[in-house]
């Protein structure tokens, strides 16, 4: 149970039950930002935080900055206390009121005067709050505004919309928000045998601790007549492509992107960005269910590249649609001269067919194509999706003429549960290699065990990093999440011989904080290359930092 009350005294329950019950009912599907809890014992202070109440029953409390999709009702209650209790999953009876009762003990006594918004068993029978939103009916409302394709790296912070936090500034003609992450790696291997070793070499000299990331960079807006967005982030450090960075550098511009609204809803993103395919691609790595994308993922479709994107939505933002073309050579950091620089076309488009009414059961299908110009020599190789292990599956250096990529996606998520699974397959243009084809699928189910469910962001057709109902520094157990994946790769075909690699994946995620995290991963290995098949296990623990 979550019990919030400040001072629950039997005098203030009569008046709210006697005072409100009578009042019209609103919507069931409400959110009331901006709401002070207080901690009983008085040890911690008082944390601000919006509610979310879905179908009369209270589905989220969190600091993060919140406008919820489909909601019926969105609410100011400009830091009023909360007075009652809140447990998730059950309908709620509280009340918010406008003063503090620890500095006016009248507060208590005249519930009546003091209470600007009350609610009985899920149901509103009072409110004098401020109204933030109100959608239309039919309409699918975007939380936070941010209308580029692609989230900022890492993850958006909180301070983005917080004027007051110390990482935040806002002048007149820029505004944005510092944000950083730290992430820290344990990797152990606890079996390998014989035919493992003689085809990748003895994985305990791979055991030790490493900083697998540190980013940090800005996100916020140009002030002009038409706003534009802009996202700027670095590395340092050892870094590969599964961070999201190809370079191993001591610092590197991993992104560089403004979006720039354009006719009809429509956005250009233009700068080094992600390409638009794949939403195991898309999705940043540290809010994933898995510590790191699949094998084939990172190995085929690149990290970053140059170019730009346009991006748009239709038929109710039921469909997501995005065209783009990259130019490597354009990157200053690129160890490569434009003559030589390939150039690609990517374009993506997802779809809802399905969704309940309570928006809690969702479908979610999608299709990428890629084509790119391999005027350059090519080599896809990969680690056995850990980030301290050796090369398992290599195509080694060759010549192509034209690369075509096919990627189908789908996802289901129903509450708590999300079924996800992609399909890629690369099409290489090689007569002299046989015209190979490369292909790889996995299917990955993640269950939130605190209850959270991921939201579904219409605009750029991915689902959302899970928002913690409550963390533990409000005396919850932050969100806990549990996922397994199986993922197939086969490097193998015509005259390229990168070997065949089947991965089964258990992981364990625990949110204490929406910016601390601690996450364990156990993976068995099975490759088959050069006619010799060997297994291995390993398992990997990680903690995860973000400046919020």
């Amino acid at each position: 149970m979550l019990c919030l009350c400040v001072i629950f005294l039997c005098i203030s329950q009569a008046a709210y039950s006697q005072k409100y019950l009578v009042a019209k009912p609103l919507p069931g599907n409400i959110v009331v930002e901006n709401v002070i809890l207080i901690d009983r014992s008085g040890e911690v202070e008082d944390v601000k935080v919006s509610l979310r109440i879905r179908d009369h029953k209270l589905d989220l409390i969190t600091q993060n900055a919140l406008i919820a999709e489909e909601s019926d009702l969105v609410l100011n209650a400009n830091d009023g206390m909360v007075l009652g209790e809140l447990n998730l999953g059950e309908a709620p009876s509280f009340m918010i009121l406008s003063s503090d009762p620890r500095e006016d003990f009248n507060v208590l006594l005249n519930t009546a005067a003091h209470t600007s918004f009350a609610m009985h068993d899920g149901k509103v029978v009072r409110n004098n709050l401020e109204r933030i939103a109100a959608p239309e009916a039919g309409t699918k409302v975007e939380p936070g505004g941010w209308f580029a394709y692609a989230a900022p790296p890492v993850s958006l912070p909180v301070a983005y919309r917080n004027k007051h936090k110390w990482n935040r500034f806002d002048t007149d003609w820029i505004a944005g928000s510092l944000f950083g992450a730290l992430v820290v790696d344990r990797q152990y291997w606890p079996r390998q045998d014989a035919n493992s070793e003689a085809q990748v070499g003895d994985l305990k000299e791979f055991e030790a601790g490493e900083i697998r990331a540190l980013r940090f960079g800005l996100v916020g807006s140009l002030k002009l007549p038409t706003p534009v967005l802009y996202s700027i982030s670095a590395s340092t450090n050892a870094f590969d492509k599964g961070i999201d960075v190809n370079q191993i550098d001591d610092f590197s511009w991993s992104d560089w992107r403004f979006d720039v609204p354009a006719f009809a809803g429509t956005t250009l993103s233009i700068g080094k960005q992600k390409e638009p395919i794949s939403m195991e691609r898309l999705m940043g790595l540290v809010h994933m269910p898995m510590q790191e994308r699949t094998a084939a993922g990172d190995a085929l479709l690149p990290a970053r590249n140059t170019g730009l994107i346009w991006s748009g939505n239709a038929f109710q933002r039921d469909v997501s649609w995005a065209v783009s073309a990259f130019m490597p050579g354009l990157d200053p950091e690129a160890d490569i001269g434009m003559s030589e620089s390939p150039t690609s076309y990517v374009a993506r488009l997802t779809g809802v067919p399905y969704e309940s009414e309570d928006t809690s059961d969702l479908v979610h299908l999608g299709l990428g194509v890629r084509y790119t110009d391999a005027v350059a020599e090519l080599r896809y190789a990969s680690e056995p999706e850990f980030n301290q292990a050796p090369i398992f599956i290599d195509t080694d250096e060759f010549t192509a003429n034209e690369v075509y990529t096919y990627n189908l996606e789908a996802s289901w998520r129903r509450g708590p549960l999300w079924l996800m699974g992609e399909y890629l397959y690369q099409d290489i243009k090689a007569p002299a290699l046989d015209a190979p084809g490369l292909s790889s699928y996995y299917i990955q189910a993640a269950y939130t065990l605190t209850g959270e469910r991921r939201e579904y962001n219409r605009r750029s057709g991915v689902f959302r990093p899970l928002q913690l109902a409550r963390s533990v520094n409000q005396f919850g157990w932050g969100t806990w999440e549990l996922a397994a994946r199986f993922s197939s790769a086969d490097f193998d075909d015509g005259e390229i011989n990168g070997g065949e690699l089947d991965i089964y994946s258990l992981g364990l995620n625990w949110w204490l904080t929406p910016a601390f995290s601690f996450s364990v991963n156990y993976r068995y290995s099975i490759l088959d290359r050069f006619g010799v098949e060997g297994e291995s296990s390993g398992v990997a623990s990680r903690l995860v930092l973000m400046l919020n």
